[in-house]
């Protein structure tokens, strides 16, 4: 009986993660409408982000230009898991960590879903704190 208890209990605590993740799951278009970014479980119930779209046209010509680690400089972009991290804190996710490839800094993290259709993505370094609005991406082709 105890172990039908504790499966019951971890099924309840499983599917209320992945209700809260399925809420920003899905093609996210960033405020400066240069890359889309696909939120989906990490596989533990927390967010991670991937670089599905690049704009040609932004520097770097889509590789990863910027990184501190020479090595790294000749990826690609697109297929990159640039948000991971996360834990979840009322309605927020917060804890984790945003890579931003166009300094090639990595950054501390937090998401808030505002509305249906808009994500509150916060990084800062230190003290200093900067928030961009991302919109949910209409279609899965393209840039929106």
């Amino acid at each position: 009986m105890r172990y039908l208890i504790l499966s019951a209990i971890m099924a309840l605590t499983t599917s209320a993660a992945w209700a809260e993740i399925g809420l920003i799951s899905g093609d996210w278009i960033t405020q400066d409408e240069d890359a889309k970014i696909q939120i989906q479980d990490c596989g533990d119930g927390t967010p991670c982000g991937t670089l599905i779209w690049v704009d040609p046209s932004a520097p770097g010509g889509g590789l990863d230009a910027e990184n501190p680690e020479p090595t790294l400089r000749t990826r690609p972009l697109v297929g990159l898991e640039i948000i991971w991290g996360y834990e979840k804190r009322g309605e927020r996710w917060r804890s984790g960590r945003i890579y931003n490839p166009q300094d090639g800094k990595t950054f501390r993290s937090s998401l808030h879903l505002r509305s249906e259709d808009k994500l509150i993505v916060k990084g800062c370094l230190g003290p200093i704190c900067r928030s961009n609005t991302w919109t949910r991406s209409v279609s899965e082709t393209g840039a929106s």
